[in-house]
């Protein structure tokens, strides 16, 4: 009865936390207005159990009573702490993504709970749309196989690094004959096909342009 009465009174500790879970819920509401209804459950009191609601979208009112979920969080001070992205309903029939969060004082009972429920009904048909835009026809065969990117200054670094490495030394301090080689091969590879290459070898390498097209002779 001790502990009935310490709950139904208030106590401090519990009103602090629960006034803190209201400036998260109110947070979170604001993040994702119109799509995101956020509802604080004070679970002290669960005829009366809705404390705070941001984006009202399932039509419930400050003062009504906790859910099933809510009731079962106040008889089992086991339960899970946290239920996430469950499939949930509103009551007009749009689908729901919820998730439930309990909030214990420091005795260990749950005093209140953030829930979360995400109105799905406006993203589904857009993850479709974007489903279909982005697929591929992978029995095609007619289409010939294409690399649409070019040899870019990442792909010159990297291969002249690891010759580089190869060598325990840096591109710059290659020998000379090591450094003809590689443009060389840089060359016959296709490389060179590259808009600017010949200077971003250069660059990597420490020598002149004239020195990159004289090595590819």
């Amino acid at each position: 009865m001790k502990d009935e009465d310490a709950a139904s009174s208030g106590e401090p500790e519990d009103e602090h936390l629960l006034g803190e879970a209201e400036k998260v819920a109110q947070a979170l509401g604001r993040m994702f207005p119109g799509i995101c209804e956020v509802v604080l459950h004070d679970l002290r009191d669960p005829d009366h159990a809705i404390r705070f609601i941001e984006n009202n979208l399932s039509g419930r009112q400050v003062g009504q009573s906790a859910t099933e979920l809510g009731l079962a969080r106040i008889s089992d001070p086991h339960y899970p702490s946290a239920i996430q992205n469950y499939a949930n309903q509103f009551p007009d029939g749009r689908p729901a993504k919820s998730t439930s969060i309990g909030i214990r004082n420091s005795a260990g009972r749950y005093i209140a709970a953030i829930c979360l429920n995400l109105d799905i009904s406006t993203l589904s048909p857009l993850t479709l749309t974007l489903s279909n835009l982005v697929a591929t026809d992978p029995d095609n065969r007619e289409a010939p196989l294409e690399k649409l990117s070019d040899r870019s200054r990442r792909e010159l670094r990297e291969v002249i690094e690891a010759v580089a490495a190869e060598r325990s030394t840096t591109p710059r301090a290659l020998p000379r004959d090591a450094k003809k080689d590689l443009v060389r091969r840089l060359h016959e590879d296709g490389y060179f096909d590259t808009r600017n290459a010949a200077q971003s070898i250069a660059d990597l390498l420490g020598i002149s342009r004239a020195s990159v097209y004289s090595y590819t002779k």
